[in-house]
């Protein structure tokens, strides 16, 4: 049970005081969702260094040489010719993920507003949810395009710097795929989960450059590369499973940066400050945890949104893929030195949230090296 501390803590952070309260999670929408831009207003300052020393951090060195020879051309070297029958490709999910018994739910659906559902309903969710899903990225994407950016201007080190530009590359190629395949593969576009835009917003407002690495390097593209990694494994569309490992190559890449400069910068920070940076990685778990409960999709098909995401969340694979979400992130956060500084707060916090058994699996410092892709593989994923 939470304590008064925690709960207040809650409150402040993410404006419940269960983070588990659905009706609360559900409260929060996005109400601009017809807007084609949004601005955030960034208090960092923009830090020229005039030490052009190349190799004072070897690692950063090594992972901008490692990025230089790593660059794709998402025009060319997908193979964008493959057709895609959206329809077909839910049923093969589906009965991937259903034991072979087709669009059905792996869940008990009596007196549930799917009750009356068809094969028919069940194939339209699962497109719906692609389509969702894929807009997500897409949007976070383009989040992350900005945020590395920023990091070009914020970061004081040469090496971060020359580093961060390799990825501004990485990201705009990432939009620039995710857009293509939802316009030419998929069957529509969904606005911006509002979570997710309340934690882009949150990082590009903060003015710190570490807590830019923090929200984006290590949250952010952490649970991306997880998602990424389990959309990858299960998928049954070619021309997706080729596009999500080119992707989740250079993704290994980024979390990699996060934690090499992060690790070195939090070692010289105060407990007040190190606590300040755990709030900040609970504040984004749990707003990044919430945007995956797709309440969009359920209100476009008519149903109880509430209902739905109660019942959809004790789903033995939704569990799964909620918990996975987290399997770079609690890793790198032990590696960073969070987990446990203090009173280990950030700990109990992922005790909370039901992930913490993923502190001992690899971190991402070195993992880029075994997602790398090599000239042969390219031409067979």
């Amino acid at each position: 049970m939470a304590t008064t501390e925690e709960i207040s803590t809650n409150q402040q952070m993410i404006g419940r005081q269960d983070v588990n309260d659905i009706r609360a999670i559900l409260e929060v929408t996005n109400t601009d969702v017809d807007e084609l831009t949004h601005a955030v207003t960034d208090h960092a300052d923009a830090i020229f260094t005039w030490d052009y020393e190349k190799g004072a951090r070897p690692a950063l060195d090594k992972l901008y040489e490692k990025a230089k020879k790593a660059q794709w051309n998402g025009q060319t070297d997908l193979p964008w010719a493959t057709e895609v029958d959206q329809e077909q490709v839910v049923i093969a999910n589906q009965m991937q993920f259903n034991d072979g018994n087709g669009a059905m739910p792996e869940f008990d659906v009596s007196g549930t507003p799917f009750e009356r559902w068809t094969e028919k309903e069940w194939i339209q969710v699962g497109i719906e949810s692609q389509n969702w899903t894929l807009s997500q990225f897409m949007h976070g994407e383009q989040g992350a395009l900005i945020c590395t950016a920023k990091i070009v201007e914020t970061v004081p080190w040469v090496d971060a710097k020359y580093y961060a530009s390799t990825q501004v590359m990485d990201e705009a190629r990432h939009v620039e795929v995710f857009a293509r395949y939802l316009d030419e593969k998929l069957s529509g576009h969904y606005p911006i989960n509002a979570h997710l835009k309340l934690l882009l917003d949150d990082i590009v407002a903060d003015g710190r450059w570490d807590m830019t690495y923090l929200g984006m390097q290590i949250m952010v593209e952490g649970l991306a590369l997880a998602a990424f990694g389990f959309m990858h494994q299960m998928t049954t569309e070619p021309l997706l499973k080729q596009l999500l490992r080119y992707v989740m190559a250079d993704e290994a890449r980024h979390v990699a940066f996060g934690v090499l400069s992060l690790k070195e910068y939090y070692e010289q920070l105060s407990a007040p400050e190190i606590r300040e940076r755990q709030e900040f990685a609970f504040e984004a778990a749990v707003r990044m945890r919430d945007r995956f409960l797709q309440q969009e999709v359920w209100d476009r098909m008519g149903v109880p949104v509430k209902d739905a995401v109660e019942l959809v969340m004790r789903t033995p694979m939704q569990q799964m893929f909620q918990m996975m979400l987290f399997s770079k992130i609690v890793p790198n956060c032990k590696k960073l030195g969070l987990l446990d500084t203090g009173d280990a707060w950030l700990r109990e916090r992922f005790q909370e949230l039901g992930v913490i058994q993923f502190e001992d699996w690899q971190d991402t410092g070195e993992e880029y090296e075994s997602l790398a892709i090599g000239a042969e593989e390219a031409g067979n994923n």
